[in-house]
């Protein structure tokens, strides 16, 4: 969701690997299987949230860290969207075998990052690693993970509960569309590339 991007000067060496937002990222890794045994085996889904809202506000410090101290890295640009990427794709899966989230929705979401995936040969043929990021896809990503701690709130028996479930579904209904949407546009700009000569 963020990026360990800053303005750092080109003094700055960005093959450390050894930094503050790095071990957050990797921290965020870690949290996953807990988040999963948590959720899943023993159900413990007040402290399955606690993951989520500390996975997402690591989510968010590690970028303004990484600019703040100028630590921005090469394996923080890859830590990052990495974690991203597990977290919309596990959670999904997790909440639909407690039957948070109907298995069609699961579906849409998961083909999405699949059809995507399916573009890397077709840009490698072309000369190219990736397409710039869009910030509709960030957009799009916040939401998702935005919509996740709300739903998981919702299943619990409280007014807490009550109140977090429709904004939960608000954000997913909010991220699945612009999920859909820049699919749409990764895929169109994915079509100029093929069609445009290829780099060397």
């Amino acid at each position: 969701m963020t990026e360990h991007t800053g303005a750092s000067s080109g003094s700055i060496d960005r093959s450390r690997i050894v930094t503050v937002p790095n071990a957050l990222s990797v921290l965020r890794l870690a949290l996953i299987p807990v988040f999963v045994w948590l959720l899943l085996a023993e159900e413990a889904d007040g402290w399955a949230l606690a993951i989520l809202v500390v996975s997402g506000a690591s989510d968010w410090l590690d970028g303004k860290l990484a600019r703040l101290l100028d630590q921005s890295s090469r394996l923080g640009e890859l830590l990052d969207p990495a974690a991203d990427r597990l977290y919309v794709v596990i959670i999904p899966l997790a909440f639909g075998f407690r039957e948070i989230l109907p298995w069609w929705l699961i579906g849409v979401i998961l083909a999405r990052d699949v059809l995507l995936f399916a573009t890397a040969p077709l840009l490698r043929s072309r000369g190219h690693l990736a397409l710039p990021t869009l910030y509709i896809g960030k957009a799009a990503t916040f939401a998702l993970m935005s919509a996740f701690p709300w739903l998981l709130a919702g299943q619990l028996d409280s007014v807490v509960g009550t109140v977090a479930y429709p904004i939960g579904w608000a954000f997913l209904i909010w991220g699945v569309g612009m999920y859909l949407w820049t699919f749409l546009l990764y895929w169109y700009q994915t079509i100029l590339v093929v069609r445009a000569p290829r780099i060397a």
